[in-house]
């Protein structure tokens, strides 16, 4: 089967559409599950296996997947231990199943599942975990997008300035970096100044939780 034709939503212009993969073999359960998905907002793209979901492109918003346990070929609990296991962004998966049991439930949520709903679930209770898990990978790439503009920071600043932030970091002053550097204090000023904007970082403490993220933070004097 086919993804179904992204549906467009709701969503802010200066924001990402949240999808909701859905990968189950039943038919009428992937209708009937896109039907509601779509009816708060959300892009659905169904597929009746799990073949087909990891031959499709991920999109580049909040994301999710709603899985069945059980399925024709590979299970959705083995998909959930592939993806784990594939250089990819993680995906928050939603687990459904008619047959469920205690220890599938146990090894799905061990292994990161975000909710597993037995069949026949609630239209409610879906929507709340769908939405609980479009939040988590929200999150996700907020907290990414923020490690990024740190690192480019980072990656923008000259060897001197990566060394003067170092000093920074291990609470020096101006003057005592100049002299452990072998350069005027006006110089160690500037330099400090520079890297300062380029990491956007108004406060030292703020720069060391940057640098402290990166893992760039050497020892502290």
């Amino acid at each position: 089967m086919h993804p179904a034709p992204a549906i467009p939503t709701g969503t802010r212009p200066d924001s990402d559409p949240r999808v909701a993969y859905i990968v189950d073999d039943d038919d009428l359960v992937r209708g009937a599950l896109g039907s509601l998905l779509r009816s708060i907002g959300l892009e659905v793209r169904a597929f009746d296996s799990t073949e087909a979901f990891l031959a499709a492109a991920r999109a580049d918003g909040p994301s999710c997947l709603v899985l069945d346990v059980r399925l024709r070929g590979q299970s959705g609990l083995a998909l959930q231990q592939s993806l784990l296991q594939l250089a990819r962004p993680p995906i928050p998966i939603v687990f459904m199943t008619g047959h469920g049991d205690i220890a599938m439930t146990v090894k799905a949520m061990k292994a990161g599942a975000v909710d597993f709903l037995s069949k026949p679930f609630r239209d409610q209770d879906m929507i709340d975990a769908v939405t609980a898990a479009l939040d988590s990978d929200a999150r996700r790439l907020e907290a990414a997008r923020r490690l990024l503009a740190v690192r480019n920071g980072w990656d923008a600043l000259t060897p001197r300035e990566r060394e003067v932030m170092q000093h920074v970091a291990g609470g020096l002053m101006n003057k005592q970096i100049a002299a452990e550097m072998g350069i005027a204090e006006i110089t160690a000023k500037i330099h400090r100044g520079q890297a300062m904007r380029k990491m956007n970082s108004r406060s030292v403490a703020e720069l060391v939780r940057k640098m402290e993220a990166l893992g760039v933070l050497q020892g502290t004097h």
